[in-house]
């Protein structure tokens, strides 16, 4: 007798990285032709040298092997508070943060603290895979915004308030954006909060990539508001900004209300972030300002070169948007899916990136190109491999 298994979860796509990535599984990638990975957005640079060499030493205190509260270490919530303070000009407080592993497991805490079964959440399309993913197996309605290519799938602020109904209970959107890399303006975030507070909803931003904006602008100045917290939930991982993905570095910030019942939650999943990913954190916001300017400025340079690469004629792939780690790409044939198109690149170009599909409904005729873990000096080759591709 097999064992029974939710129906939400039955209907919920397998992890589209891990999907790729199995279709290479044990092949070998000639020395000529390596494998050009543009499949997940990993940096490819290691942590600082000071940071790993600050937690050396804290492996020795028997303390970093235990438990810390749910939310995390107050010292360690303080700091995070001051590097806010300096990145948005925010006044947050400690009791507003609950550090989480990873920004996912921060968008399930802060989804699970405000809706039940059945409740709609509108989500802009392209979407992040795993929010959707989230979404279905509690078992909400998505209400996906139609893509607008002629916006780079930036929000319609109009037509998110036409979607709203009694059941929304939340708006979710990731800027930068994930999977194009587009920046939704902070005037445009600005309407989109208005539009919350006046109806009663939450504002859920996952600003994983918030590091990573153009002359490290601000990204927005919804926390300069005396009411931010009546509306707003912000989703933010340091995985990416100080290159410890696998550390596992997510928060969740929210008015002091919410996150005493988002803790219910977190104490059921995860207790509290580990020890020595917060050390990490705590370092990094502390000392590491100018090593994090100095790596969003060198992504920056990957950007553009790949941008000016993919930009010159005769491409049969049409670049879409793009921005920090991303690009969001339309394939040349209107006739086939992404996940076809992709694993054609896969097994004729040794090259993997990720179906449009996995990131909303009826968008197989794109696919995101994650070129961020990719040195400038290889980002030549891997344009190549598209512009070379027989049509």
């Amino acid at each position: 007798m097999k064992l029974p298994l939710s129906p939400h979860i039955r209907q919920v796509h397998f992890p589209p990285i891990s999907e790729v990535k199995n279709w290479i599984a044990g092949r070998h990638f000639p020395a000529e032709r390596p494998l050009v990975d543009l499949c997940q957005a990993v940096p490819d640079y290691p942590p600082a040298p000071e940071l790993t060499d600050y937690l050396a030493g804290c492996l020795a205190d028997p303390l970093t092997s235990r438990y810390t509260p749910d939310e995390g270490l107050p010292e360690v919530r303080q700091a995070i508070c001051a590097w806010y303070e300096r990145l948005y000009g925010a006044a947050l407080q400690p009791n507003q943060l609950c550090l989480s592993i990873g920004a996912s497991q921060a968008f399930w805490l802060a989804i699970v603290t405000l809706c039940q079964a059945g409740d709609e959440v509108i989500v802009q399309t392209p979407y992040y895979f795993d929010h959707a993913m989230a979404l279905d197996i509690l078992g909400l309605k998505a209400v996906y915004t139609p893509f607008d290519e002629a916006d780079a799938g930036l929000p319609d602020v109009d037509r998110i308030a036409s979607l709203i109904t009694s059941r929304t209970k939340a708006i979710v959107l990731v800027t930068p954006s994930n999977p194009t890399g587009a920046v939704t303006p902070p005037a445009t975030l600005g309407r989109l909060f208005e539009l919350a507070r006046e109806r009663g909803l939450a504002l859920v931003l996952d600003e994983t990539y918030n590091a990573f904006l153009p002359g490290g602008a601000r990204p927005h100045e919804l926390f300069s508001r005396v009411d931010w917290d009546e509306s707003l939930v912000h989703i933010a991982s340091f995985g990416k900004t100080f290159a410890l993905t696998g550390y596992r570095a997510g928060m969740l910030v929210a008015s002091q209300e919410f996150i005493h019942h988002a803790l219910k939650a977190q104490d059921t999943m995860a207790v509290c972030q580990p020890r020595l990913t917060q050390l990490a954190v705590g370092y990094g916001v502390a000392h590491l300002d100018a090593w994090v300017a100095a790596n969003r400025d060198m992504m920056q340079r990957r950007h553009d070169r790949f941008r000016a690469e993919f930009l010159k004629p005769g491409n049969p792939f049409r670049l879409v948007a793009s921005g920090g780690f991303f690009a969001w790409v339309r394939h040349p044939w209107p006739g086939q899916s992404g996940r076809q198109v992709a694993k054609r690149l896969a097994d004729e170009a040794n090259l993997i990136c990720l179906p449009g599909e996995v990131f909303g409904p009826g968008l197989e005729n794109y696919l995101r190109l994650a070129f961020g873990n990719i040195h400038e000096d290889r980002l030549v080759e891997a344009v190549r491999r598209f512009r070379d591709f027989p049509v």
